[in-house]
């Protein structure tokens, strides 16, 4: 049957406790659309990351918060209707305060989500590899993280520590502990600085750890076995396929500015028939040809019956 009428991933939250259980390391690559979503699906990847930064920045807003529960649900929504794979939810700061954190998290997890992330960020809040960050009092992050808990029914709450970049590397390592206290089930040190700090925190902290392997940050580049190695049980790349798509599109945007045609890079481009494969196009063809074959009868039917 077409994507549009897969079931969705019944339990999915216990489907990535199951995966944090058995697998050594999850890496969970940041989507923004469906068509991504499927795309890293079918590539093998058991998790997806909707990551905040990459939906505004495919809306033209910067990563401040700017997007709405109302949107993030329907991204969230759009997405898992069409994989079977977790998605891991980016909920910035969870959208107000603890009484707004449960309605947060009750909207994401009826669309779909496996997780949902809540920062300890002030709003607006800001990238967490940049300067200027201010936090929330710890008393307040655990308010959220109490409210998120108990609004929850099978999606695992993940608590983001940005204390790192504005108070220490130890900061960050008693939020993470009171936040494993107040019930978080994983637990993700933003912007550490370095594969020794990783490692450090996941000595120091026992819980499920969530690493983020973002470009041009204040993390070094450090790969997923490096990571594995530390500890971490989930390792995300946020915005990647965001950027590569904009370069790519850029690409293809200058060539045909210069050349008044794209005929010379179609070796770069998604063939008509590899997108079809992606979202299943046949299989919507076929349905509708089943439909219509069944309407086709029920007209002969009437007809012969009024002719009887």
């Amino acid at each position: 049957m077409a994507f549009l009428y897969r079931e969705p991933l019944e339990r999915p939250g216990s489907r990535l406790r199951e995966l944090i259980e058995k697998r050594d390391i999850i890496v969970a690559p940041g989507v923004y659309n469906p068509a991504v979503a499927l795309l890293a699906e079918r590539m093998g990847f058991e998790a997806l990351y909707l990551s905040g930064a990459a939906i505004t920045g495919s809306l033209a807003m910067p990563d401040l918060g700017l997007i709405t529960l109302s949107e993030l649900a329907k991204f969230t929504q759009y997405i898992t209707r069409v994989v079977r794979v977790p998605v891991i939810v980016d909920a910035d700061t969870g959208f107000g305060e603890a009484i707004n954190v449960e309605r947060t998290v009750r909207e994401l997890e009826r669309a779909g989500a496996a997780a949902i992330q809540i920062e300890d960020q002030v709003m607006p809040k800001k990238c967490g590899h940049l300067h200027g960050k201010a936090l929330v009092s710890p008393e307040d992050m655990v308010k959220k993280i109490i409210a998120a808990v108990g609004a929850k029914r099978d999606a695992l709450i993940i608590a983001r520590t940005d204390a790192r970049g504005v108070e220490g590397f130890e900061s960050a390592v008693e939020r993470a502990q009171l936040y494993i206290e107040a019930g978080a089930d994983i637990i993700f040190p933003e912007a550490l600085t370095s594969l020794e700090e990783f490692r450090e925190f996941a000595r120091r902290v026992k819980a499920p750890l969530l690493a983020n392997m973002t470009e041009y940050g204040k993390t070094p580049y450090i790969t997923v076995d490096q990571f594995r190695e530390a500890g971490y049980k989930i390792v995300i790349f946020p915005v990647t396929t965001f950027r590569a798509s904009l370069k790519a599109s850029e690409k293809v945007l200058r060539e045909i500015i210069e050349s008044g045609t794209q005929r010379n890079i179609l070796d770069q481009l998604y063939t008509r028939a590899e997108f079809y494969d992606l979202i299943g196009y046949h299989e919507y063809e076929a349905r509708d040809a089943e439909i219509s074959r069944k309407a086709e009868e029920v007209i002969r039917g009437r007809q012969s019956h009024a002719k009887g």
